[in-house]
């Protein structure tokens, strides 16, 4: 038997080894375990994760092992991919560290990439590849050569800190701006491992901001910021380089140097934002330089100068607020906010408003920064209210950043319109944006007075709300509302006390308890009856509740002991063993102020000053006027404190340092720019635009200018002198359209003629290049690149002074100017549609342009809500002559003694405007009472600069003592703030303005009783406004009302089947909102006075003009 086993055994044992032999032969391997797709399907419930992980880094250990470099590839490239995905993949460091030295790039490549990752944690083992690492750094691949040095620089073993340093120098030498680029990272690496080589480093960082690479640029201004950000001196003479790189350095690195440069600007440059500055970049003599007046006042006030290197810097980061990265356009909008003049910063309102169509992580930060800019200036945000208005898809914390805005942006024009959104606002299921509501509704009502009385009504109205949250928040507001004036609401305090059983948010409670206790002497019945039902419930109430409660019995116990004496005694002795010791304590303090005895002293006499004194109202401010002390954009600004690392913005030096140190000893564009100035110059041209009269006058002023000016034509830069050839080629190409008939004379003279004139306008060309860039100057301050000379002048009023009219003019004769102030009214349209056109200019950022279509932005809205309402209300009678029941009302708009003998007078015809139905029409009479010809008068520049006006024609020639009436239309997008403007002659320009009444920016509107009633019923609540007046004893008949109301207001007279009652309707002339008006007689002089519409803020000023019309006799 056993001899039979033993031989089938011997035959199995060769059978087995016949095949393994032959599986060897075909390169099978007998697998001693299952796969994993057989372990997952066999294993038992108590395997756990990580020994399938464990055995799947076998397997990976097993392929690094291999001789074939496919395998190895294919495991490196599953390794990499793990660490993507966040897997640990540390045990496999030592079968990694081994292919280090392999021949095959992208393996070597994907090696480093894993040795980055996992060198400081497996410090000991990557110590033994550091040969490896240092051979590398001398490959001729330029990778691999970044990578090894990425490598090194991420052990963090004090031990190696000198062979990093060492290549670290080589690195910032090599000839790969890749390889530079990763030294400048090293450089903070070695920096956070050992401060001790500061001194070092600072070499390497001075040596990299000479590299001339953009793609160095922005790393090691990095590394300048981590190691030595105080040391600004290096920064000095690569300063305009780093300005002139930044557009073309990596997204990344544009916001390091900006956040850098901005700081540096900070420390060398003055402040474009004194009071009182008056803006004169060129510093040439002004126009009225002659008198003796103007020399005193330019004594006095000081043109601001603004440095060319402040200049240079916000020219070339204007064109990254169109970067596609949002973190590039908030590092440009926080650098003019923090660098740029006052009438400059307008330019980032466009950027950033397009940002807030961008995920909600990138909306909340750039809305964090509009909310804090919006609180210092208002105007840069108030044409697009509506970005900011809140959808139903917003998150809490994007719509109470977007109420914040509204709040901020809230005034007297805006705020109907803020305060029906808030309406809607108010009914929102989320209950915390719902109470934030409530809460910029009280903001309002204390910032702007002409509607607190209607937010006060509104706020009442709320307490009636099923919400126990909106209830208790509106109690919260009111309570607040009412220390402002609380003589004038005693009713509205008892009608808090009857809904005080019905709320229960312990807030709300204890705001209604203090309202009690503070005037308790106004509602001395009630207040006793609520500390009664107090006294029931008191231990079961809040602790903040039970506080108030203690100081409604100790404030009765003052006023009205002889009622509450007891109740006061039981209150006391329960909050005498209450749990909390806060009240204990405050129940101790109450029983020793108000109850004399002997240990109490002379506090006693005290009492009714200590609990009853006044109090001051609560000043409503913005939760983000504190932020204002950290730097836009900056995490310390988004958290509301100062973060780690912060560095905070310096003052404005008083004296600005010398400049100089930013001058390079070699100035290359000079040399690279120089030539360009000789193309652009068009001769040939030149000979059709003047007349021989005008060049007779310009022989005089070329010798004399080209003295003056030649002496600065050595100190134009490169950039300065392109923008002046690029501008007088622009100027030649404006001045071909100013006068046909000069260009028709040119034409048809001689040749000898026409040579000459050429040589004199090459002549007076190059000696207008050689001025110090006077248009180049006022372009860079408006930030709008160059202009021509026309659209110069033309703007006389845009910059802070009044001389670059004469700047302009200097090197002219009198005759040219002639010509360009002629062409003032003529070119304008042309040249504002030209520079829509290009595609290079970005003047579609500036303030100006943003603010015209203010009224275009709220109109629509306004009227297809008015006209969802009613569609045969929008006919309406509108009067086309002057009332007939007494003379026109004629205002000054400039004394003939202002205007050196100009004088103009203007008054509302109440007519249709003919140019645009939302204008109001303004005739304006103009008289010459001096004794000379007045030429040109036209209007100048506006201000604001989105007012819409349509100007009169041109008045070309005036006699003495004529006159002439012109019309012109004002579109005051329903505001009673006045329109200011200039008007001009040819030689003076005078700002004048026209302040309209409220009832003027009406127009007549007819309807019948039924729909003036259902219209009235439709406007209620903050909607509503109304007031019980007294009447003069001639104003008591209806005829009379009606001659007083017609006169103040342009409305239309409703028929009325009540004698005692006189109606009115009107809409407003930009928007359309209906304007209701009902006056109700109640005996022979008193009456209630009702104006019902949208527009609050105008119905609370005709209320007023109303109220003082009728009471006059």
């Amino acid at each position: 038997m056993d001899v039979g086993f033993s031989s089938l055994r011997s035959e199995a044992v060769g059978a087995m080894r016949t095949v393994l032999v032959s599986a060897e032969n075909l390169q099978l391997t007998l697998k001693p375990e299952l796969s994993l797709e057989e372990q997952a399907l066999t294993r038992s419930c108590t395997t756990s994760p990580k020994d399938t992980h464990t055995h799947g880094n076998e397997d990976l250990k097993v392929m690094l092992e291999s001789n074939k470099e496919s395998l190895k590839l294919d495991a490196m490239k599953r390794v990499v991919g793990l660490i993507a995905k966040g897997k640990n993949a540390s045990e496999l460091f030592p079968a990694v560290v081994k292919n280090v030295a392999n021949k095959n790039i992208e393996l070597k490549k994907l090696v480093y990439v894993y040795l980055v990752r996992y060198a400081e944690e497996q410090q000991d083992l990557a110590l033994l590849s550091i040969s490896t690492f240092q051979r590398a750094l001398k490959d001729p691949n330029q990778f691999i050569r970044a990578s090894a040095l990425r490598v090194l620089s991420s052990i963090r073993v004090p031990i190696i800190v000198p062979i990093m340093m060492l290549a670290i120098k080589e690195a910032a030498a090599d000839l790969s701006p890749y390889v530079r680029k990763t030294s400048a990272h090293a450089i903070q690496k070695l920096y956070s491992l050992d401060p001790d080589q500061k001194e070092q480093l600072i070499e390497v960082i001075e040596k990299l901001l000479k590299d001339k690479s953009t793609l160095v640029a922005g790393s090691v201004v990095m590394a300048f910021e981590e190691v030595c950000p105080d040391r600004i001196d290096l920064i000095h003479k690569n300063y305009r380089k780093l300005c002139n790189l930044l557009v073309d350095v990596e997204e990344w690195g544009q916001v390091v140097i900006i956040s850098m440069l901005t700081r540096y600007a900070r420390t060398q440059f003055t402040s474009p934002w004194k009071e009182g500055v008056v803006f004169d970049e060129n510093n040439e003599k002004t126009f009225y330089d002659s008198e003796c007046e103007e020399k005193r006042d330019q004594k006095e006030t000081k043109p601001y100068i603004m440095d060319p290197d402040h200049r240079l810097l916000l020219r070339n980061t204007k064109p990254l607020l169109q970067s596609r990265n949002t973190a590039v356009v908030m590092c440009v909008a926080q650098l003019y906010w923090h660098l740029a003049p006052t009438h400059e910063v307008g330019i980032v309102t466009k950027s950033l408003v397009r940002l807030l169509r961008s995920h909600r992580e990138v909306q909340y930060i750039v809305l964090q920064n509009i909310a804090t800019m919006s609180i210092q200036r208002k105007g840069m945000f108030e044409p697009f209210m509506k970005s900011f208005y809140v959808r139903s898809t917003d998150a809490t914390h994007i719509k109470t950043l977007k109420l914040e805005i509204l709040t901020n942006l809230a005034n007297e024009a805006n705020i109907s319109t803020i305060l029906r959104e808030f309406q809607t606002y108010v009914k929102s299921q989320d209950k915390a944006f719902a109470a934030a509501t409530i809460q910029a509704i009280g903001r309002c009502a204390t910032n702007i007075s002409e509607v607190t009385d209607t937010c006060l009504n509104g706020l009442v109205l709320l307490l009636s709300n099923r919400d126990e949250t909106v209830v208790a928040e509106s109690v919260v507001v009111i309570k607040k509302l009412l220390q402002t004036e609380p003589t004038q609401h005693s009713d509205i305090i008892k009608h808090m006390a009857k809904l005080f059983d019905n709320i229960t948010v312990p807030m709300a409670r204890a705001s209604i308890l203090w309202l009690m206790g503070e005037y308790c002497e106004r509602v001395p019945k009630i207040a006793p009856d609520v500390l009664r039902k107090m006294a029931k419930s008191f231990t079961a109430e809040e602790d903040i509740v039970k506080l108030q409660t203690v100081n409604l019995a100790a404030k009765l116990y003052l006023t009205n002991s002889k009622q509450t004496k007891l109740l006061t005694q039981y209150i006391l002795n329960l909050g005498k063993y209450d749990q909390n010791y806060d009240i204990r304590d405050r129940t101790r303090f109450i029983r020793q102020l108000i109850v004399p005895s002997e240990k109490s002293g002379a506090l006693y006499k005290y009492a009714r000053r200590i609990l009853l004194a006044s109090k001051p109202a609560p000043v409503l401010e913005s939760a983000f006027k504190d932020r204002e002390r950290f730097q836009l954009g900056t995490l310390s600004h988004s958290i509301n404190m100062k973060a780690s690392g912060y560095q905070e913005l310096s003052d404005w030096p008083a004296v600005a340092p010398d400049q100089s140190v930013r001058n390079v000893e070699v100035i290359e564009p000079v040399n690279e720019w120089a030539p360009i100035v000789g193309k652009v110059k068009n001769p040939k041209s030149a000979d059709k635009f003047y007349s021989d009269d005008e060049e007779k006058e310009d022989e005089g002023s070329d010798s004399s200018s080209s003295g003056s000016s030649g002496s600065s034509s050595s100190e134009e830069s490169g950039s300065d002198s392109d923008e002046d050839s690029s501008e007088e080629s622009e100027k030649t190409s404006t001045d071909s359209g100013k006068s046909s008939s000069g260009s028709e004379r040119s034409s048809s003279e001689s040749e000898p003629e026409q040579k000459k004139k050429k040589k004199k306008m090459k002549k007076k060309k190059a000696v207008q290049k050689m001025k110090p860039a006077a248009d180049d100057s006022d372009s860079d301050e408006n930030g709008n690149g160059p202009v021509t000379n026309a659209s110069s002048s033309s703007a006389e009023s845009s910059s802070d002074s009044e001389s670059d009219s004469g700047d302009d003019s200097d090197s002219d004769s009198p005759a040219p100017q002639k010509k360009k102030s002629d062409a003032n009214t003529k070119v304008k349209v042309a040249a504002k549609s030209k520079k829509e056109v290009s595609l290079l200019d970005l003047d579609d950022f500036s303030s100006a342009p943003s603010n015209a279509p203010n009224s275009s932005l709220i109109s629509p809205s306004l009227l297809s809500d008015l006209e969802g309402l009613s569609l045969s209300n929008v006919t309406s009678t509108v009067q086309v002559t002057a009332p007939s029941f007494g003379p026109v009302k004629t205002s000054v708009l400039l004394h003939h003694m202002t205007g050196k003998g100009l004088s103009a007078k203007y008054h509302f015809p109440r007519q249709p405007c003919l140019y645009e139905p939302s204008m109001v029409t303004v005739q304006v009479v103009l008289t010459n009472s001096s004794d000379h010809v007045l030429e040109q008068i036209h209007i100048g520049e506006r201000s604001p600069a989105g007012l819409n006006i349509h100007c009169f024609n041109t008045v070309e020639r005036m006699e003495p003592e004529a006159s002439v009436t012109v019309s012109m239309g004002i579109d005051f997008n329903d505001s009673t703030q006045a329109a200011n403007f200039q008007l001009c002659t040819k030689e003076d320009h005078f700002s004048v303005s026209i302040q309209p009444a409220v009832g003027e920016l009406l127009m007549p509107s007819s309807m019948t009783e039924e729909d003036f009633t259902r219209e009235q019923g439709m406007l209620q609540g903050m909607n509503e406004t109304s007031a019980t007046i007294t009447m003069a004893t001639a104003n008591a008949s209806s005829q009379a009302i009606s001659k007083q109301v017609l006169s103040m207001a342009n409305v239309g007279e409703i028929s009325s089947g009540q004698n005692n009652l006189n109606r009115f309707a009107g809409r407003t002339v930009s928007s359309g909102a209906l304007v209701l008006v009902s006056l109700e007689r109640t005996d022979s002089s008193g009456a209630l006075l009702t104006i019902n519409s949208e527009k609050s803020v105008m119905a609370s000023m005709l209320l007023r003009d109303l109220k003082q019309a009728l009471a006059q006799a």
